[in-house]
């Protein structure tokens, strides 16, 4: 047993640490409970949290040198600046400031602890020679970049395509739902854009890397670290491709009692995010009078948004409103500080501000904001500037916090009540409590468009601009339905009775295939059982392959012998991206690297246009395979087919050896949670690879880099509850629950994981205490500030 002073508390607590890494946190109060969550995340993820803080507020030069001074002038750029009374307002529970101060409270006990006990920093602080810094409790909440709202890069996309193709064209590249036809262009003129137009949205929302090279530049140097890729590494180099990546999904259902197993309702969550190490997700248990709740939150956050209260259990998907516009700006040439507005003239209003460098002096910046928000681009050379209005700069905004206002909601009302004050990421929320009730609702704050869609950017003139948002009653939602289960995967899943074209929510949603198969194996189990969770959570059946082996098997005579023989191989392919299929390595190459390149080069010649299209709108071009039409014909659409199964066939010769009884798609799709550091030689540990089944249409979303087959995004958290037999649930979140190298618990969580396996999600006192391997005592005394 170990005890430590944690000044603030009331009365002495505890954290019970079980065998899975899991901490269970018991507390005589609210508010000392959430000071020992922030103690306790401290405890197991302190470098991630520094590093969270400090790129959120722009201050990574300070410990990283110059190369980092562009991310932290464009973070500065999407800070929370507006009134803080508000700001602690509006997350909907009366207390979320005295939340955040005793979590920040919590948390800054353990750094001051670091300074008296350098032993329990972890290693990379020493790596890097630095240290944590203390917070403040506004910091949780003013820092906004790390949460998820679309749709500006998808703008400028789609107004380059249209600049040079047509709506048909772009919708290879994103197809809307529901069917919507997009406004005119008008007089906006992006081939005249600047290539760096998105450079500061992107720096903003980028993880933290380690190049050596970025470490090492100099001061002369710093403002050439402004690219970054589709997987968020910051370089120095000319994007040549649409950088955008596939995106991040999510899955979460819930089935009422009458169809299921065990006579209470199942709830299943698996958030998809970037892979990470540490994860994104911590797992953890807050015990207090009033409040006892378990499940997954982010680390930097009290309370958490995933899990159950003892009473109703509740999992999330993001909801893809659109939560951003681009607004162009006709600037003065003779006074960039204003631009054209309501036919007079609008100020830039100029912020200066200084960001401090290692070992050297501040570097002076200064930031532009105007009545549509913050400026990330100007071009003197044709006097525009180009400004991002976003929820983020909305009170309430800061990313998942909103859930403190329902973790006692005990029914579907009080639930979706305390959604109303949901603002970012936009969510679907499903639901199911121990009385046998289940729901859906959709949150967060959807911007009121009178005269535009959103699809484009818009001339910030005034002829355009928010009205305020959408009520939180007027978005869509389901309680009780005649169906007996609820489920979301970011399909568009409006009901049909809904006024989308008049609300105009968004119409940019995930393709169908996660959710379709989710429908599916729901509606066909009328007992579904937790361990049918289970393997829905790691179904790894893809439609869209299916779909590509069964057009293969339609070529008449395919010329070429390798075809044949790749056709032979698919003919008794199931759809199942298994990682032992030889098949799935085949169908998975043969689209990725040979038939959608060739097919979008058909469709698309122009090499300008083309570009801006990948990866692409999967069912937009499985459209266009499955009904040929000009420019691709059914004969061109076959020689194309035939020539590309043929590429495919020797590419995994080639990759995986001449004998295709030894090809399996986990030799190529892989999971490696890399340490941030190991480009710089750390010699923290990696984690993986692992073999790895599915792809990202599989409910088992495991998107990958195309050049290397490592898996990028997906679920490395899952949970899967029989609502009211709560010591039943089970969960798992990869690598592992702590941060820290040394931890037992650092990994141990990534071999079940890739095993489509789960650990216990212990909450009975009884339970946690059999399971109980470390016991951390906390004992008022000190400062309590």
């Amino acid at each position: 047993m170990t005890t430590f002073t944690l000044p603030g508390l009331s009365a002495p607590a505890e954290i019970r640490v079980d065998r899975h890494g899991v901490p269970h946190l018991r507390a005589a109060s609210q508010d000392d409970v959430f000071r020992v969550q922030g103690f306790n995340a401290a405890r197991d993820r302190l470098w991630q949290l520094d590093l969270w803080r400090k790129r959120g507020l722009g201050l990574l030069a300070a410990d990283f040198g110059p190369g980092y001074l562009a991310q932290d002038r464009a973070a500065r750029l999407f800070l929370y600046r507006g009134d803080m009374e508000a700001e602690w307002a509006a997350y909907g529970h009366p207390r979320t400031r005295n939340i955040v101060e005793a979590f920040v409270a919590g948390l800054n006990a353990y750094v001051a602890l670091t300074l008296e006990r350098p032993d329990l920093l972890p290693p990379e602080f020493a790596a890097l020679g630095t240290r944590p810094a203390a917070w403040a409790p506004e910091d949780v909440v003013r820092i906004r970049s790390h949460a998820l709202v679309r749709n500006v890069a998808s703008e400028v996309a789609r107004a380059q395509v249209l600049a040079r193709a047509d709506a048909e064209t772009d919708a290879l590249r994103k197809g809307l739902s529901p069917p919507h036809a997009t406004m005119p262009l008008g007089d906006l003129e992006p081939a005249h854009w600047p290539d760096d137009l998105l450079d500061v949205v992107r720096l903003a929302t980028a993880p933290v890397g380690f190049d050596p090279a970025r470490l090492a530049a100099t001061r002369d140097a710093a403002w050439a670290w402004t690219r970054v890729d589709a997987h968020g590494n910051v370089g120095r180099e000319t994007i040549a491709e649409n950088p955008e990546p596939a995106g991040d999904g999510s899955n979460a259902w819930a089935v009422a009692p009458s169809r299921s197993a065990t006579g209470r309702p199942i709830l299943a969550s698996d958030p998809h995010r970037a892979y990470a190490l540490p994860a994104l997700r911590y797992v953890v248990h807050l015990t207090a009078p009033g409040l006892d709740v378990i499940g997954a939150g982010e680390p930097a956050l009290p309370g958490i948004s995933i899990g159950h209260n003892g009473k109703a259990a509740f999992g999330l998907t993001i909801a893809p409103f659109d939560q951003e516009d681009l607004f162009v700006l006709d600037v003065d040439p003779g006074d960039p500080d204003r631009f054209r507005f309501d036919g007079g003239w609008a100020p830039i209003e100029r912020v200066h501000e200084r960001i401090p460098v290692r070992g050297e002096a501040d570097e002076p910046v200064t930031l532009g904001f105007t009545r549509h928000g913050p400026v990330i681009c100007e071009d003197r050379a044709t006097a525009k500037a180009f400004a991002v209005r976003t929820v983020w700069s909305e009170p309430g905004a800061g990313a998942y916090l909103g859930s403190l206002a329902y973790l006692d909601a005990a029914t579907p009302e009080a639930f979706g009540a305390a959604l109303r004050h949901w603002s970012a990421p936009s969510v679907n929320q499903v639901y199911a409590d121990v009385t046998g009730r289940v729901a859906w609702f959709t949150a967060g704050k959807a911007p009121i468009r009178p005269n535009w869609d959103g699809l484009l950017p818009v001339p910030g003139d005034g002829r355009y601009a928010w009205a305020g948002f959408h009520d939180g009653g007027d978005l869509p939602s389901r309680i009780d339905p005649g169906a007996g289960f609820v489920y979301s995967a970011n399909e568009m899943n409006l009901p049909e009775e809904y006024p989308a074209e008049a609300r105009k929510l968004g119409f940019e949603w995930h393709e169908p295939w996660r959710a379709r198969r989710i429908r599916t194996v729901l509606a066909h189990q009328p007992q579904h059982a937790p361990a049918d969770s289970q393997r829905l959570q790691g179904d790894d059946v893809s439609e869209p392959a299916l779909r590509l082996a069964h057009l293969a098997a339609t070529l008449a005579a395919p010329a070429d012998a390798e075809a044949r023989r790749a056709i032979a191989l698919l003919e008794t392919f199931d759809g199942h991206l298994h990682e032992g299929s030889a098949s799935a390595a085949l169908v998975e190459v043969f689209w990725v690297h040979h038939l959608r390149p060739a097919l979008l080069h058909a469709l698309v010649p122009n090499p300008e246009t083309r570009r801006l299209l990948p990866p692409g709108d999967l069912q937009a071009l499985l459209d266009r395979l499955e009904t040929p039409r000009p420019p691709l014909d059914r004969a061109a659409r076959d020689a194309l087919v035939d020539r590309t199964l043929a590429a495919a066939w020797r590419d995994c010769a080639a990759r995986l050896g001449p004998d295709p009884a030894a090809w399996a798609w986990g030799r190529l799709h892989h999971a490696l949670f890399a340490h941030p550091l190991g480009p710089r030689g750390f010699t923290g540990r990696d984690v993986g690879p692992l073999p790895m089944p599915g792809a990202g249409p599989c409910v088992m979303h495991a998107e990958y880099d195309p050049a290397t087959f490592r898996m990028t995004h997906g679920a490395s958290f899952r949970m899967v509850l029989d609502v009211g037999d709560w010591d039943a649930g089970v969960f798992v979140n990869a690598p592992g629950q702590s941060g820290h190298p040394a931890s037992p618990h650092y990994a141990d969580h990534a071999e079940p994981w890739a095993r489509r396996a789960y650990r216990p999600l212990l909450y009975s006192r009884a339970a946690v205490d059999a399971a109980t391997e470390t016991v951390i005592t906390l004992v008022p005394g000190g400062d309590g500030a």
